[in-house]
């Protein structure tokens, strides 16, 4: 980041305990923070996420290997995380255990992400196995939820796979009274990489497909893009929904400027953003963060 970095991690000597103390310490110190919670009336949720690497997904801003540093990330999502206004986190196991250590998730919402077996670039990318949590480890480390992708793609027969998966941790999240966050596209194959429809017949359709998994919606929250015609969009579902950041734009005005049209509509509930505020093109996190939440306010 640019600048003097706010945080000098005390991982090298936190972090580097976690050898010492064992997964049993870090599970007791994630499991026994102070937990989270929801904003009281019309308030907003900001949560920062960071489960891309699981996928082997590093890049970030036109940087191919932008989140190769552990330590680096690290110190970006605690930045993030301490700024006023921010609500939680999203991530993997791996991410989520040490920022537990770091303290940076006390008082937070926690979600766990579940499927990041579709390996960003691989031949089998569209079989999105469950690697990460599962519900029961949702439930085991105190955390509030647990987050699958499911991408639909009309022409591959694994995407059966994932939305049989997909239905079955919806279930057993829902069974567990933790949510289950759905991010769905409609997705097809170009030139050997997946790529997602963000027309908005597309996000409607991953939308229809996404409310109808499993055997009760309850708990069931979606994870959407910004794209064009939201409030029609928007109106192909009536379960609640949090917005994605997507990728690093080159015009973050616009990409916030999106978010807002978004967040007016009713079932819009926050904002759930990872590499457009933790790699912002001036490389100032903090900057972007309090820049997103002043859109909720």
């Amino acid at each position: 980041m640019g600048g003097v970095r706010p945080y000098v991690l005390p991982a090298r000597t936190g972090l580097g305990e976690r050898a010492l103390r064992g997964r049993l310490g870090e599970a007791r110190v994630l499991a026994e923070r102070p937990r989270g919670a929801l904003p009281e009336g019309d308030g907003g949720l900001m949560i920062i996420a960071c489960d891309h690497p699981a996928r082997g997904a590093l890049a970030a801003g036109g940087r191919a290997m932008a989140m190769a540093s552990r330590e680096d990330v690290l110190s970006r999502c605690v930045t993030a995380l301490g700024r006023p206004g921010v609500n939680g986190f999203l991530g993997t196991a791996d991410l989520i255990e040490d920022l537990a250590l770091l303290g940076a998730l006390d008082g937070k919402l926690v979600y766990g992400s579940m499927n990041r077996g579709g390996l960003a670039g691989a031949a089998f990318e569209m079989d999105d196995r469950f690697t990460g949590y599962d519900a029961r480890g949702v439930v085991d480390a105190g955390l509030d939820g647990g987050k699958m992708l499911l991408r639909v793609n009309y022409e591959d027969p694994r995407t059966a796979d994932t939305l049989a998966a997909c239905a079955r941790a919806v279930d057993d999240l829902a069974e567990r009274r933790v949510t289950a966050m759905i991010e769905p596209f409609v997705s097809r194959w170009s030139d050997g990489r997946v790529v997602n429809d963000l027309s908005p017949d597309a996000v409607i359709a991953a939308m229809a497909i996404a409310s109808g998994l499993g055997r009760t919606s309850a708990y069931t929250w979606l994870k959407l893009p910004a794209v064009a015609d939201m409030e029609r969009v928007m109106e192909a579902s009536t379960l609640p929904a949090l917005i994605l950041g997507g990728a690093v734009s080159e015009d973050p005005g616009a990409a916030r400027a999106s978010w807002a049209r978004a967040l007016a509509l009713p079932t819009v509930k926050g904002l759930v953003i990872g590499r457009s505020l933790l790699f912002p093109p001036d490389d100032d996190v903090a900057g972007a963060v309090d820049n997103t939440v002043g859109l909720l306010s």
